[in-house]
């Protein structure tokens, strides 16, 4: 940032990557943020469906998942653990009142314990998506890869968590920014072929 504070970057925040990102990790990845403290950050990579089906995995899930019904590779860390965001009904008179195995994170989205019964917590869902591994950053990297340029830090809608097309995701989030980010959106992954 040119005036020397940190940036804002909060629970349920999307890190977009910037062209500049050339990690294969986070190439025009749009990240979920759903940890941020004083001893680093953790989110999902949203756009990055694998080929396993969440049957072959989850199974007692499958049902609850929304199209595309496959995991998705969340990150690169933990990438032998599952770890799923949702978005939750409300349950009764009491909008505050959280189902069983389910914690908020930011307006209806929160984490899923998958560990919980699918009998007990299923129907309190209204979305589901599963990821497997994380991507993770220390205590200021990732204050200190935004304030250098790697990513852009946007509002996130229900819709990008949840959305039946995640590989246009990247744009789609980018073209709906003011400015130069909405121009970004229109950027070859290849500027070669522009």
């Amino acid at each position: 940032m040119s005036d020397g504070t940190a940036p804002r970057i909060e629970v349920g925040d999307l890190l977009v990557a910037a062209p500049m990102l050339l990690d294969p990790n986070f190439e025009r990845s749009v990240v979920l943020l759903l940890d941020s403290d004083d001893d680093g950050a953790l989110g999902v990579v949203l756009n990055r469906p694998s080929a396993i089906s969440v049957h072959e995995i989850l199974p007692d899930w499958t049902d609850r998942v929304v199209a595309p019904d496959v995991v998705f590779k969340g990150g690169p860390v933990s990438t032998d653990s599952a770890l799923a965001v949702g978005a939750s009904m409300t349950i009764g008179t009491d909008p505050n009142m959280e189902p069983v195995g389910f914690r908020r994170l930011f307006d209806d989205v929160g984490i899923v314990d998958l560990d919980t019964p699918t009998a007990l917590l299923g129907p309190a869902l209204s979305h589901l998506r599963i990821f497997a591994g994380y991507a993770g950053w220390g205590a200021e990297q990732l204050v200190d890869e935004v304030s250098s340029g790697a990513w852009y830090v946007v509002p996130s809608l229900t819709g990008d968590v949840f959305g039946a097309d995640p590989l246009r995701l990247w744009s789609r989030v980018l073209r709906r920014q003011p400015g130069e980010l909405a121009w970004i959106a229109t950027r070859p992954g290849d500027p070669t072929m522009n």
